[in-house]
């Protein structure tokens, strides 16, 4: 079998000594997108894809570090379009088409946190699916 070598490389170090890596940029660049919103009671997703519905980048108040009651807050889904925001901007995005789906509390925040870092907001639509039938009704009861 022989000795195991370990090989290191001199890279960048950080303060902690860990060495960086930076973060590969996307070379797309985008000018215009649509902002997916899905809110529950229970968590908060954001998605924006392109003109076409090419998913570019995606968060939820639970992948921003959020748990249990706290991510369907309106301040989890605030957070969830802020870093969502921070990213698009990186990718050359400045304006944007909102399609909010669900009933949660996060709705608004999210689409105000987007907005808070500089992109135009050009619609907004709700696609929160509506029962038209509903459910079948008891049977009557026999005494």
């Amino acid at each position: 079998m022989g000795k195991k070598r370990i090989v290191t490389t001199e890279g960048a170090k950080t303060a902690d000594g860990k060495s960086a890596v930076q973060a590969v940029s996307s070379k797309k660049r985008v000018d215009a997108g649509i902002l997916h919103v899905q809110s529950t009671y229970n968590n908060t997703k954001v998605m924006l894809t392109d003109k076409s519905g090419n998913a570019l980048m995606w968060g939820s108040s639970g992948g921003a570090g959020f748990r249990g009651a706290k991510k369907g807050t309106p301040f989890a889904a605030a957070k969830v379009g802020e870093t969502l925001a921070l990213k698009a901007v990186s990718i050359g995005l400045k304006e944007v088409d909102v399609v909010v789906k669900g009933v949660g509390s996060g709705r608004e925040s999210a689409i105000r946190g987007f907005v808070s870092k500089g992109i135009i907001i050009t619609s907004i639509k709700d696609e929160t699916p509506i029962p038209f039938n509903g459910p079948k009704p008891k049977k009557p009861r026999r005494v």
